[in-house]
Parts: C-alpha cells; sequence; structure tokens
C-alpha cells in the first residue's frame, strides 16, 4: 500500500510504496549534496542561470509538473531547455535510459550521448550531447 511522505522529505511528492520511498529516499539526499541540485527553482530562473552559461551546463531542479519529480535544464546552442525526469516502478527515466538514483541516471546519460546524441522532439530535434 501506498505511504505518505516519511519525516524530512518534501510533502510535494505524491504517495509511494515503501519501496520507491527508499529509492527516492536515497536519490534525493544524493542529489542535496551535488552542486548541480537547485530544488525548487521554476523554469524561468532556471533557464535565466543557465542563460549565462557554457553550452552544455546542465542543473536538476524540482519539476513544476505534478507528475515529474525532477526536470533536467540544460544549455543548448539555441538557449536553455528543460526536460522532465520520470519516476516510475522504482526507477528514474530519461528517454531510454534509467536507474534507481538521479545522479547515476544523468552519468548514463552523459556517458551515452557523448558518441550517440539525443534528438528530443520537444526541443526542435536539436542534438543533447
Amino acid at each position: 500500500l501506498p505511504s505518505p511522505a516519511p519525516p524530512g522529505l518534501p510533502d510535494r511528492f505524491r504517495m509511494f510504496r515503501s519501496c520507491e520511498w527508499e529509492v527516492l529516499e536515497r536519490s534525493l539526499n544524493i542529489l542535496q549534496a551535488s552542486d548541480f541540485y537547485w530544488g525548487p527553482l521554476s523554469v524561468g530562473e532556471a533557464h535565466a542561470k543557465l542563460q549565462r552559461e557554457p553550452v552544455g551546463t546542465y542543473l536538476v531542479r524540482d519539476s513544476s509538473q505534478g507528475n515529474c519529480l525532477f526536470s533536467l535544464s540544460v544549455r543548448m546552442p539555441t538557449g536553455p531547455v528543460s526536460l522532465r525526469i520520470s519516476f516510475q516502478e522504482g526507477y528514474f527515466r530519461l528517454k531510454n535510459w534509467f536507474s534507481d538514483c538521479v545522479v547515476r541516471l544523468l552519468e548514463l546519460v552523459v556517458a551515452g550521448t557523448r558518441n550517440n546524441p539525443l534528438h528530443f522532439d520537444e526541443i526542435g530535434g536539436t542534438p543533447l550531447i
């Protein structure tokens, strides 16, 4: 059965099975220790911060969409874009990549796109490297 958020986790998280809470809590602790997680940052604020940065710079923030927990905002050649990181059945997902840790997911995406850029319809077919 779904359980409410354990103490210390933001109230905005929906109800999850207990095994999902363990994954979420561990991943959130790792994210909070990183220097690229900005928490409850709006898409406009994220894009403003990234506009001044080199192409390829990214940050993770809380998603403003109710059905996603996090968003990845990236500085692309055409400007900043944001992509939703979904959480389903205990795994964080971005396109074809998935992991039980957001940071590990980002490592997989960074390594994987070096040789095989992703093309997202959401960003006009621009390759993500």
